[in-house]
């Protein structure tokens, strides 16, 4: 039997994690010389949106074959707001690389992850990645690592950890720091390290077979596919297992396939071994958190614990006079089916009916979060609308807590002003501020999730896309004021029509516009933001009065301003709690809650 090591690897976003995975692949002839991965880069990033974002937003789980062993690498999200991934799928490891970049060191979601690795006693190699950058300072990183890791173990063992440092971009890793960043290398020194520090898994073949469902995917061919690493005995294809809740038992079923990891593939074997990450399929109806065990003893592992979510959105069918022009998915009945199959793999959401009105209330871990969901429903040709994203508040011994997160800010200390001002608006609390003597200043901030919403968006204008911004979850306090709207009114299209260049030109002489000529509005759609504090009401579909030939011809002399145009999340945090985001796979468009002027003037007017 080969050998077994399941390892995790885990970073924060953009430290290098799927580079890494990249290297590994290539250099143990996981491919062949001639197939296309092997010119590919961010391999495991195969999700459409994880290739555009360059961020990993689903947990997945290869294989490469280094000496006599199988090591099994599960990839995880680096982005705070994917931390559901990391906690359902790190239980399949007995081992992690913790990547930390060789200059920014560790950041709020290092901590994060880490916490999770040592809670579930896993051996850790500390991996400082991009050594060859020319503001990296590995020993400055080295020491803030270990002064982490101090806060944080168990017990006094989990201190003993090997370091390799790397540039992860090159294919190269050494035990020592190298004074030389072009010399040849390899990452046989950190498979060496892999074979030698992460202990094989404790599982027995002669015990029953027993395995915690981690994760779930499908093929159109086999079916539902339960994912997790084997705990104890054997299975085969024809074997009867039960699915089991905790104690609770769900049904027997017969198992069809089993299939292991083989590079990016997934192959099918005649029995899974103790200890490997597998796959089982006729296992129809499985959740993530069940346990696939022998039917003479159905008892399950507990259910997998995920931090409740900080946010939630309302999501409901679109109502809009567009309703079902571009979609193909628009109903109440379809919407809430989708939702429900999303819920069987994002354990991070939480889906409940809307009781205040119609629509389902979605709960997720922060705006990211709860985007990316709504970007794969829209590219599916789901229609929808969606409001303002609302934090969630919980009563702790009679008292309205609320979310509190802590902001990590490093930015040239030129853009200090403009943080600590935008901060100021924000109510957000100083912790602590250094600046290097490279002039970049690393602040932290104790923030309320209300009010950073739409921070990232707004300051990553302000700074011209300068800076690293990265937050982590502290726990819930006691409710603090909230800052003042940050925006300006918005300006509101009177009229059902086509908008025209003239009438846009009259407008932008109020404001910034958000739609082009020759683009179908109606009444009580947004389409741009006032230069005042106020809502303005406007025609956008105005034509000029035509006397003769020269002015029928003079919209073509007219030059308007390029509209403002914005992303989804983008969206989200500039819509206020009487408008609505109407999202359909061409458009994304801005409305008001109540479209009709008059019946918005006496709603105003009741509140």
């Amino acid at each position: 039997m080969q050998k077994i090591k399941n390892i995790a690897i885990i970073a924060h976003v953009d430290h290098g994690k799927t580079t890494l995975i990249d290297g590994l692949l290539k250099q143990t002839k996981t491919f062949r010389d001639n197939q296309a991965e092997m010119s590919q880069i961010r391999i495991m990033d195969s999700n459409a949106q994880e290739s555009e974002r360059g961020i990993t937003i689903l947990a997945k789980n290869t294989s490469i074959d280094y000496l006599d062993t199988k090591i099994n690498v599960i990839d995880t999200p680096g982005h705070a707001d994917f931390g559901g991934e990391v906690e359902r799928v790190i239980n399949m490891a007995d081992g992690a690389l913790l990547i930390v970049d060789a200059a920014e060191g560790p950041l709020p979601q290092t901590r994060f992850v880490l916490e999770q690795a040592l809670a579930r006693n896993l051996k850790i190699i500390l991996v400082i990645n991009k050594i060859d950058r020319k503001d990296a300072e590995p020993d400055r990183v080295l020491l803030q690592t270990e002064e982490l890791f101090l806060n944080l173990v168990n017990d006094d063992s989990q201190l003993d950890f090997p370091v390799i440092y790397a540039i992860a971009r090159e294919g190269k890793a050494w035990t020592e720091l190298p004074s030389d960043m072009n010399a040849p290398g390899s990452l046989v020194p950190l498979l060496d390290q892999i074979l030698e520090t992460i202990p094989e898994p404790q599982a027995k073949r002669e015990e029953p077979f027993k395995m915690l469902v981690s994760n779930i995917d499908f093929d159109n061919y086999k079916g539902v596919h339960a994912i997790g690493k084997i705990s104890a005995g054997t299975v085969k294809p024809g074997d009867t297992i039960s699915i089991v809740e905790e104690d609770q038992f769900i049904k027997n079923c017969k198992v069809q396939y089993v299939l292991a990891s083989h590079g990016l593939e997934k192959v099918e074997v005649a029995e899974g071994q103790p200890g490997d990450i597998i796959s089982i399929t006729g296992v129809d109806g499985v959740a993530i958190g069940q346990t696939l065990t022998d039917p003479a003893h159905p008892i399950g592992f507990p259910k997998i614990k995920i931090t409740d979510p900080t946010l939630s959105i309302q999501i409901g069918p679109n109502s809009s006079p567009f309703k079902g022009k571009e979609g193909e998915f628009c109903t109440a009945r379809q919407l809430e089916d989708r939702l429900k199959r999303e819920k069987k793999t994002n354990l991070g959401l939480r889906i409940e009916a809307n009781q205040s009105g119609g629509g389902y209330m979605v709960s997720g871990r922060g705006e990211l979060h709860l985007a990316v969901m709504i970007e794969n429903m829209r590219r599916e040709g789901y229609e929808m609308e969606v409001g303002k994203p609302q934090v969630i508040l919980k009563e702790i011994d009679g008292a309205m807590h609320e979310p509190m997160e802590e902001l990590t800010v490093e930015i040239d200390k030129d853009f200090v002003g403009i943080i600590t001002e935008e901060m100021g608006k924000r109510r957000a609390e100083l912790l602590d501020t250094v600046t290097n003597e490279k002039g970049v200043a690393r602040m932290i901030y104790k923030i309320s999730s209300r009010n950073l919403l739409g921070f990232r968006s707004e300051i990553l204008t302000k700074t011209r896309g300068n800076g690293l911004f990265a937050s982590r979850f502290l726990g819930y306090f006691p409710v603090v004021g909230t800052s003042a709207r940050l925006r300006n009114g918005v300006l509101i299209a009177t009229e059902n029509g086509t908008t025209t260049s003239y009438a846009l030109d009259a407008v932008q002489q109020r404001g910034s516009t958000f739609i082009g000529a020759g683009v179908n509005v109606y009444t009580g759609m947004i389409v741009g933001l006032n230069s005042r504090q106020e809502d303005m009401d406007v025609n956008v579909c105005k034509g000029k009065q035509l006397t003769n030939f020269r002015a029928a011809n003079a919209d073509q002399m007219i030059k308007l301003a390029p509209p403002i145009e914005m992303s989804l999340e983008q969206c989200l945090d500039f819509i206020e709690n009487d408008e609505l985001l109407e999202i359909t796979p061409e458009n994304l468009r801005l409305r008001k809650k109540i479209l009709d002027k008059n019946l918005r003037q006496k709603a105003a007017n009741r509140s």
